[in-house]
Parts: C-alpha cells; sequence; structure tokens
C-alpha cells in the first residue's frame, strides 16, 4: 500500500508516550496512518471494511440519493447545495460488529480548511438510507462528517420488512449503528488529518432526535453536544399513536375529517387562543394555556363544510387526547397541541376506504410481533403495548430521563420541538424534559430544550422555525455560552418577514408593548402567568 506513513494522533506526544499511544490505536484494530484519501482504502479497523476512499473535487459530489426530502424545490435546493461543496475525502465504509448486523455509513473530511470538528448526522423515518442532504451543509461548514444507513435498507415499498428475521439489524437501528459509526469515524478522522477531532457534536431531527437522546442516555462521552430536534422517542408508545385515531376512523368512517374542515378548525383555534399572549399574529405562543374544545364546532343543522359532525367531534377530541387504555382509562402517549391543525389544510389523509389497506403500525407488524399478515385494526391498546415495551423498548425507547452520566461528561444538549409538529407530539418531549429535571435536578448547566410556536415537524409553519443550531451549541460548549434565548426568524418566499425569541422552557416570549411584533428586540423571555 502507497502514501501510508505513521504519523503522531496526538501532537506534543512523543517517546515513551508515543509508543503506547500507537499501542493503543493497534489494539483498537488500526494497523497504520493514512497520508492521503486514496490510502484509506487499506485502513484496518476492527470488523470494518472500507469500500471507498477518494478525493471528490469541488462540487463533483453526485449523491446517490434522488430527490429533495418531500420539501417543495428540495431536490433543486440539493443540487445548488452539492454545488459549494469544497473538496473532499471521501470514505465508505461497512461494519460488522456481529454476526447479522452489516451497517454501512459514510465519512467525508474537508481537504482544506477542516474547523478541527466532527458533525455526524441524523436519519429521517425508519432510516435506511445515508443521509447526504444533512451531511452537504455540514461539509460545506468545514466539519468532518458522517452518517449511517443504521444498518439496512429502506425496501422499494417503504416498509419496515427489513427487520424481518433480523434481530441484530433492529438493534442496530435501535442504537448500536449510531454508536459504531461514531467511533470508527473518529478514527478514519484521526488517521487522515494526523489527529481526532477536537470536538464532535451531533445534529439530527425526528428519528434523528430520537438517535441523539440515545447517544445521551447509552454513549455519554460519545459527543461533547447534541442538537436534538423533534425526537420520535417514547418509540413503542409513539408508534402506536396515528394507530389510535385512524382505528376511530376506521369503526366509523362518518369521523374522517377532510382537509377543508381542518381549515375550519385551524381557524376557530386562532381565534380562541391567538391574542392571548397580547399579540394577533397567526400562532399560538402558549399551547399549554389554550382549551379549545372541538365541541364548539358541532354542526347544529346536520352535516356542512364549515362545521363537524358527532362523529368528527370525537375524532377531533382524539387528536388533541392521543391514545388511551380502553381498560384502564390512562393516557398511553399524548395527542397534539392546538395550533397543529395548519399543518393539515393541505393533507387529503388516508381516506376511509384506503384504511385497511394502509402500512399503519409498521413497527408493530414487522419488529414486535414479526407477522407481514399482522392486522393492524387488531391493535390492543391495552396488552400489546405492554408486550412491546418488554420485547424493544431497552433497544428503541431511549426515554431514559437519568443523564446523569452525559451531565458528568460535560456533555451538552439542545433540544427544540414545534409545538405544532403533527407527528411526534410534542407534548412528549415537554414531558420527558420534566421528568429529565425531577431525575437529575436543574438541568440548565447542560440541557435547555426551546418549544418553538407554530412550527411544524423540524421546520415550516406559520412559526420563527430558522435558527442558528450548530453556532448555538458550538458556542455553549466551547465557550461555555449558555443559550439564554435564540433569535430566530420565518420566511416567506426566502425573505425574512419576522423575528422571535425562542425562549428555554418553561419561559415563553412576552411582548414588550411596544415596537413592531415582527422584532425580536420588541419580546423578552420570561416565565407565562
Amino acid at each position: 500500500m502507497e502514501n501510508i506513513r505513521i504519523v503522531n494522533p496526538i501532537r506534543g506526544v512523543s517517546g515513551a508516550a508515543m509508543l503506547a499511544v500507537v499501542a493503543f490505536w493497534s489494539l483498537s484494530g488500526i494497523s497504520a496512518w493514512a497520508a492521503s484519501c486514496d490510502s484509506l482504502k487499506g485502513l484496518k479497523l476492527e470488523n470494518t471494511a472500507i469500500t471507498t476512499a477518494e478525493e471528490v473535487p469541488v462540487g463533483a459530489f453526485k449523491s446517490p440519493a434522488t430527490g429533495g426530502g418531500g420539501q417543495p424545490g428540495g431536490a433543486a435546493r440539493l443540487a445548488a447545495s452539492i454545488a459549494k461543496m469544497p473538496a473532499f475525502c471521501r470514505v465508505a465504509a461497512e461494519t460488522h460488529p456481529v454476526p447479522g448486523s452489516d451497517i454501512k455509513f459514510e465519512v467525508w473530511m474537508p481537504i482544506e480548511n477542516w474547523n478541527g470538528r466532527f458533525e455526524a448526522v441524523g436519519n429521517g423515518g425508519l432510516a435506511g438510507t445515508i443521509s447526504y442532504q444533512a451531511m452537504v451543509p455540514a461539509l460545506t461548514d468545514g466539519y468532518a462528517t458522517a452518517s449511517t444507513d443504521t444498518g439496512h435498507t429502506v425496501p422499494a415499498d417503504g416498509s419496515a420488512s427489513w427487520a424481518l428475521g433480523h434481530p441484530e439489524a433492529v438493534v442496530d437501528f435501535g442504537y448500536r449503528a449510531v454508536h459504531e459509526m461514531t467511533v470508527k469515524s473518529k478514527a478514519v478522522i484521526a488517521v487522515f488529518y494526523g489527529s481526532g477531532p477536537k470536538y464532535s457534536y451531533w445534529n439530527g431531527c425526528s428519528e434523528g432526535g430520537r438517535q441523539g437522546m440515545g447517544e445521551a442516555q447509552k454513549f455519554p462521552t460519545d459527543f461533547n453536544g447534541i442538537l436534538d430536534g423533534s425526537p420520535v422517542f417514547h418509540f413503542t408508545h409513539g408508534q402506536s399513536r396515528s394507530m389510535f385515531t385512524e382505528q376511530i376512523i376506521y369503526h366509523d368512517p362518518a369521523a374522517y375529517i377532510p382537509p377543508g374542515k381542518y381549515k375550519v378548525i385551524a381557524k376557530a383555534v386562532l381565534d380562541e387562543c391567538d391574542a392571548a399572549d397580547g399579540v394577533k399574529d397567526g400562532v399560538i405562543n402558549n399551547p399549554l394555556a389554550c382549551h379549545f374544545d372541538p365541541s364548539e364546532l358541532l354542526c347544529k343543522n346536520g352535516d356542512a363544510p364549515d362545521c363537524l359532525t358527532a362523529s368528527q367531534v370525537k375524532e377531533m377530541k382524539s387528536e388533541y387526547q392521543g391514545a388511551v387504555n380502553p381498560r384502564t382509562g390512562e393516557s398511553v402517549v399524548t395527542g397534539h397541541a392546538p395550533g397543529f391543525e395548519y399543518n393539515l389544510t393541505t393533507r387529503p389523509g388516508i381516506t376511509p376506504d384506503k384504511l385497511k389497506d394502509s402500512s399503519q403500525g409498521a413497527f408493530y407488524k414487522y419488529m414486535v410481533f414479526e407477522d407481514p399478515n399482522w392486522d393492524w385494526t387488531t391493535f390492543n391498546f391495552d396488552k400489546d403495548i405492554v408486550f412491546a415495551e418488554k420485547k424493544l423498548g431497552a433497544v428503541v425507547e431511549n426515554y431514559d430521563p437519568d443523564l446523569s452520566k452525559f451531565k458528568a461528561a460535560g456533555g451538552k444538549l439542545l433540544q427544540y420541538h414545534g409545538w405544532a409538529d403533527p407527528m411526534p407530539s410534542p407534548y412528549v418531549t415537554v414531558e420527558y424534559f420534566e421528568m429529565a429535571q425531577k431525575k437529575v435536578g436543574d438541568t440548565g448547566s447542560f440541557y435547555r430544550l426551546f418549544m418553538i410556536p407554530g412550527m411544524g415537524h423540524c421546520s415550516n409553519g406559520p412559526g420563527t422555525d430558522q435558527f442558528e443550531k450548530m453556532g448555538t451549541i458550538v458556542a455553549w460548549v466551547e465557550q461555555g455560552k449558555a443559550p439564554e434565548q435564540i433569535v430566530a426568524s420565518h420566511q416567506t418566499d426566502g425573505k425574512v418577514d419576522r423575528t422571535r425569541p425562542l425562549c428555554p422552557f418553561p419561559q415563553i416570549a412576552k411582548y414588550k408593548g411596544t415596537g413592531s411584533t415582527d422584532e425580536a428586540a420588541n419580546f423578552v423571555c420570561a416565565k407565562p402567568n
């Protein structure tokens, strides 16, 4: 193998100390230090094979991924972002920590102007692909970055059939793949640059949020800082929520609410709760103080476009309430916050005639019951969740509030969630935050939660959903600047038309009483009344 040389992975270490370092890395499975990108093809890591090691010129990356993440204009934005990418060393690898495990991951490292940091990025949905779209901005900002497919490939039908007969793949998805990627990516970075990253960060939303919480709980020394958005955690419970509301519609098709009626509901909620904070701006600032009752829209003289039938009122109440154990009446998982209706005004949803054949309950079908013929309409909200928790809770939940080891390691956790999220309930994130407060005491020194009024799932909506994420967590980790507030913006057609401060929960942004309500400077973070 050409272009291989031994270099000091820790600057300033020499002599006997250096021999100890080399011995340590040798025991870790690294046989040599690479001096070029191409030479990384011969790098030996434990249970790992390097499949690609190539230098990619400026703007020349060809993404294996297609589309734009489901967002309007996403493909065009991705292409524009790729064009701005610097030259980098692209390393693709696959690792097999245990028999039956097949984890693929990629590490990208800037050829020039590396900022000395590592930014690992998370996945969406049930993962199954490398998150190229998230890696592009990380690399462009000077970070060495990595992503994993979490040990499986998404099938053409988008199901979780990959889990059938592959229990180790489920463990990989649950937590192992991210940790393996992290440890081995740091090793690759250390070999390529001659020293490892000075600081390591996690950046993920949705499934990436669940992954980030797993890192904080199970591997508290993997990252110095974790940027965690809209986490899909408390997984066994959360994966049952949609089945609860869909079962209502399945058994009573009249309960289906078309998009047009969601517009009526959204308007009624805003009429009741928008101005409660003294500012009428199309955003519910504090949904915890909003107590909208769908019964207010009950039709008086038969069904009509501007009202809800009794069946639709029941369905809407379940959206706010969440899933309930029919035997005990106890909450299984909380529902959505007032304001989420905005995100459903353009979604047709699953009509009653198509519900039976929908892909509801993929997690339960393929991972819990391991039966491709399992019928989601038979789901039992009493015994089935208990069974799922017993079988896979330790693998996928990532809901342990004990963050004491992460705190002791000096880690910082910056978490955010949109109050108008129509997918994972924002109440679940608030519930976890409060449990962590009880478990480890005031978390202000290492864990802060920012609830974002009007923001949907990870972004979008009428709220101020755009803010400096990595810069905020970096300043906290490296300079000790804990975020007292974060200035966020809302954009229309690419232009900023409103700014607001995001406040650490339970504080909310309060208008000072003078000046434009579209300028953050005219608001202050304070506890709600």
